[in-house]
């Protein structure tokens, strides 16, 4: 399974320059664990990290200038860093499995002569085969539009950090005209119709480049979580779908597929979240006249059953959670914006268990991404999985590990819960 082990945002609303983990450009700290809580206030830029990855996958899906007009953004003025003039900048550094050899993306995205937002750089790295220092090679280099994609597992060039548009066009230009067949073989020269569009959009599409059909797909797979209760309680209509959807209002379709596809699991499923969920005996389905599914609840104490309509928002939202986590097939990338909210305070500690045993399966888990302020969620993670978001004397957010207080990290070690640790302000800036 695919992992993210660093990202670094910069000139993105408030996160002028952060990274997490470990990223070609920063590459002193420790990777991201498998499962990474980003904790913090009010208005330290929470949300604003959770929709950087959002606004990632909707470049991807619509190009970039959809994207910053999506889900309230307001366009690339609004978006980018107060008093910055600068590009909006994306590096992800990450590894199709744990002996792979790690892959950088980056992307810087402007603004051309008429306002427009564009994508100026795009570019993809990997080391080759044996190599252990030194930069990456590029597979992927576009300025503009413009560039060379280097085809196959292997195939690279090594190209300056400073390079630009001319020094592209060069070597597009060395490409075209050299001698040799094995460089023809392995390049091509891309001259994209629509610099709004990402390059892996593309060429991530074509059988020849398997590495940025890989990237792509990755992105692709990521599941960010923007759940409604009250999305999960429509009566959506018959038809099973494999996977659930951000807000949740095809969970009734969920629930048909897995009985349809995997009916003995799926009860085993059930009776497994029903066995978490406080106050719910059993869970069970019925199916409608029309031919949909719908989710009973039965609660103890009651000898009628509750259909998903009826029930609380809390129960609807762990349902959910634990549901996506049992996915035959998971999301590489799972991203969960404050999972606590309509929860039960003593619930969230086993919902962080929950996430992180997911997520540190080798196999089947979902990297787990959650931003979070309730300290119960906190007391069942390591200092290694928390980050702490804080504002900087700028007004910029800066963001650090718990793990690099050693005073916070011997406390957990003698037995301290994290979450109370956090409540008492011992994870503060001092």
């Amino acid at each position: 399974m695919a992992r993210i082990e660093g990202i670094r945002i910069r000139n993105f609303r408030s996160l002028r320059d952060v990274t997490l983990g470990k990223v070609l450009s920063v590459q002193s700290p420790e990777p991201l664990t498998p499962m990474t809580a980003v904790i913090g206030k009010n208005g330290v830029g929470k949300s604003t990290l959770f929709d950087a990855f959002g606004f990632l996958a909707d470049c991807l899906k619509s190009g970039v200038e959809d994207a910053f007009d999506a889900r309230g953004r307001g366009g690339f003025d609004r978006v980018r860093s107060q008093g910055t003039a600068g590009p909006i900048e994306l590096e992800v550094y990450y590894k199709e499995d744990g002996n792979a050899r790690p892959i950088t993306y980056e992307l810087s995205i402007d603004k051309d002569s008429s306002g427009r937002p564009y994508v100026s750089k795009e570019r993809l790295r990997q080391r080759r085969k044996g190599q252990k220092h030194g930069w990456p090679f590029s597979f992927l280099i576009l300025n503009e539009g413009h560039g060379i994609a280097w085809k196959g597992e292997e195939a690279g060039h090594e190209i300056n950090e400073n390079t630009e548009q001319l020094d592209i066009l060069e070597l597009i230009q060395e490409i075209e005209h050299s001698d040799s067949e094995e460089e023809s073989r392995e390049t091509d020269v891309v001259e994209l119709d629509d610099y709004r569009k990402l390059g892996i959009a593309t060429l991530g599409s074509l059988k020849q480049h398997p590495r940025i059909s890989a990237f792509r797909r990755f992105i692709e797979g990521w599941y960010l979580s923007y759940f409604s209760p009250d999305a999960a309680r429509s009566l959506p209509l018959a038809g099973p779908q494999k996977h659930l959807n951000i807000h949740g209002d095809n969970l009734g379709n969920v629930v048909q597929f897995m009985e349809r596809e995997h009916a003995k699991k799926f009860r085993t499923i059930l009776e497994r979240i029903a066995a978490k969920i406080p106050g719910v005996e059993r869970i069970d389905t019925e199916r409608s006249p029309d031919g949909r599914l719908l989710l009973r609840f039965n609660d103890k104490g009651f000898e009628d059953p509750f259909y998903s309509q009826q029930m609380s928002d809390g129960t609807l939202k762990v349902f959910a959670y634990l549901l996506l986590l049992e996915d035959p097939v998971p999301p590489p990338f799972l991203c969960v914006e404050e999972p606590e909210n309509g929860l039960y305070h003593k619930l969230l500690e086993s919902l962080a268990t929950e996430f992180r045993d997911h997520a540190s399966s080798q196999k089947s888990g979902s990297q787990v991404f959650v931003t979070t302020h309730q300290p119960y969620f906190v007391d069942a993670l390591s200092p290694e999985e928390v980050w702490v978001l804080e504002k900087g004397q700028d007004g910029f957010s800066v963001v650090r590990r718990a793990s690099d207080d050693l005073t916070v990290k011997n406390m957990v070690t003698e037995g301290l819960p994290l979450g109370s640790l956090w409540y008492s302000d011992y994870l503060d800036a001092r």
